[in-house]
């Protein structure tokens, strides 16, 4: 990174007037990216909304387009801007918002999950909290307007994944589920709120509270009796789903076989690991020694969140003298047990400003208490540093020459969870997963990554199965990662539920890695006995998050 401010060229005004616009139409969003202006209100969540947004991405498509790089960074921003802007409206054009209900990633978890992003320490914030609650109701009934649309056209998400949200929702609205306990729990960080407010936020609560439960009548009652039979999506629908999670095009039948195979190599790796554990044994004879001793055990949420803590702060002190150059604002990186229970372990990224710092979130699944530091401690790495904080801050820290854009929207999966995992194996090549038990650890969690490859191309593409008995189906994706993964059945249904409502995004993080690993060979090919790995880091990374392909571009600039 370079100190001196880079002067704007006509493509960053282009690209930072694109945030704007996003922050404008798509508030949830800007309270994502530390854009605090809208966070009184939620976008136009209708089938109007989504084409007034789609009117704005081809007229910055066209804008783009047109505009000519001055340098490197210019490209690199054109190119990655054009491809996701392009992709944005081959999906609009699919009428993909018009099915767009899942179990991790739709509007029926975004219009909550944006609460938990909202600044609270004064008694001013929780009023502009409760100005959004106030704004909830119509926003719901927005998407309720947009999938009966989709209804009327015949474009609907699979049953599964409207009755599980249903489901879902049913905790959100529960008299001890989310809303009521946010509004019950609210307070500012010093002091309690005026009585007028507390009743206020109270009210609007309750009446998110209401709204919700209208959207689960509606998909019980009109969606769930028309929703699609089949889990998957299809081959079409299905490639623009993996390009816009890769920024990258791939051979989705070769994927699916090199799929295969890598798994393969993970169960050989794992079997001789458990080996060193517990001469003889199984892979599942090695888990469950580890499983029975109590010195690599967890138990309850806040001490999972103090080892969490202690683990990320460490890596962050170490690495941070030998093998990265880690900013001070980077340093801080707080790991924190999300307000919900529905699995899942993800990380957010901090403000422009720093001033909410990047997060690590655990929704631990309801009425699970114990946990393997064994098994989780390359999750801590693969969330932290050198994970995601490492790649997503230090493009937020970067601004000196990266436009608003590159440093807080630009990017895809593939490049953050192929780089995560990436530097998953980077900690074992250092030192940091000597002992055979976190090394289990570790590859358990690269086998689960290998298997999703398989399972999701599998269901989405009705691919014969490996066992030859049929083709992919639930009830086999269900089975098939029970075999391939040592976790909680309730983690696991809910792993397999999100890769049929949500196709192409489980395999990214593999399938990521393996682009990351065949980009730093054929940098290491080209620069013969010049090659730095590190140096090699600094750059990839330094360039901020981008479409695969562009940074396979970049790279070879």
């Amino acid at each position: 990174m370079t100190d001196s401010a880079r002067t704007p060229t006509p493509i960053d005004t282009i690209a930072d007037a694109w945030v704007d616009t996003l922050a404008e139409l798509e508030p949830t969003l800007a309270t994502y990216i530390g854009r605090f202006e809208y966070n009184d209100r939620f976008g136009d969540t209708s089938p109007a909304g989504h084409d007034a947004l789609a009117a704005a991405a081809r007229a910055t498509l066209a804008d783009m387009k047109a505009a000519t790089p001055v340098d490197d960074i210019d490209a690199v921003t054109r190119d990655d801007l054009v491809r996701e802007l392009e992709l944005s409206l081959e999906l609009y054009d699919a009428k993909w918002h018009l099915r767009d209900l899942n179990v991790i990633a739709s509007p029926a978890q975004d219009l909550r999950s944006v609460f938990d992003l909202m600044p609270t320490d004064t008694a001013d914030d929780w009023a502009v909290v409760s100005t959004r609650l106030r704004a909830l109701p119509a926003a719901i009934a927005g998407y309720i307007e947009t999938l009966r649309e989709g209804i009327s056209q015949g474009i609907v998400p699979a049953r599964r994944q409207v009755n599980e949200v249903v489901t879902q929702i049913a905790r959100y609205t529960s008299d001890n589920g989310f809303f009521a306990e946010f509004a019950g729990n609210a307070a500012p960080a010093e002091g309690s709120l005026p009585a007028s407010l507390a009743r206020q936020l109270s009210d609007h609560a309750g009446a998110a509270r209401v709204a919700y439960d209208e959207l689960a009548q509606f998909l019980a009652g009109e969606l769930a009796p028309v929703a699609g039979e089949a889990d998957g999506v299809g081959r079409e629908l299905y490639a623009l789903h993996s390009r816009r999670f890769l920024g990258a095009e791939i051979d989705l039948d070769e994927t699916y076989e090199w799929g295969i195979e890598e798994l393969a190599r993970m169960v050989a790796e794992q079997e001789s690991i458990a080996n060193e554990i517990l001469p003889g044994a199984t892979v599942e004879e090695a888990v469950a020694f580890l499983e029975k001793g109590a010195s690599r055990k967890l138990v309850g949420t806040e001490a999972l969140q103090k080892w969490m803590q202690e683990t990320s702060d460490r890596a962050v002190a170490e690495l941070g003298k030998s093998h990265f150059d880690i900013a001070e604002p980077i340093r801080r990186l707080e790991c924190m047990i999300a307000p919900t229970k529905e699995g899942g372990i993800y990380y957010t990224g901090p403000t422009d400003d720093f001033s909410r710092p990047g997060r690590m979130w655990w929704s631990v699944p309801g009425g699970v208490e114990d946990f393997d530091t064994w098994r989780e401690l390359t999750t801590v790495y693969h969330e932290g540093v050198p994970g995601h904080h490492l790649q997503i801050a230090q493009a937020v820290y970067n601004r000196a020459q990266l436009n608003s854009w590159r440093r807080l929207l630009a990017g895809t999966s593939g490049h953050a969870e192929g780089w995560a995992l990436y530097a998953e194996r980077l900690m074992e090549q250092l030192g940091y997963l000597d002992d055979p038990a976190d090394r289990l650890g570790m590859l358990d969690g690269q086998r689960m990554r290998a298997a999703r490859v398989v399972l999701d191309i599998g269901v989405h593409l009705g691919k014969p199965r490996p066992d030859g008995e049929g083709t992919w189906d639930a009830d086999y994706a269900l089975e098939f990662m029970r075999r391939n993964v040592n976790m909680s059945d309730e983690f696991v249904q809910f792993e397999v539920n999100r890769y049929l409502g949500w196709p192409g995004q489980a395999p990214s993080y593999k399938v990521g890695q393996r682009i990351w690993e065949q980009l730093r060979d054929d940098v290491s090919e080209a620069q013969g006995d010049a090659f730095d790995i590190k140096a090699f880091h600094k750059r990839a990374l330094d360039i901020g998050g981008v479409g695969l392909d562009t940074l396979r571009a970049a790279l070879a600039r």
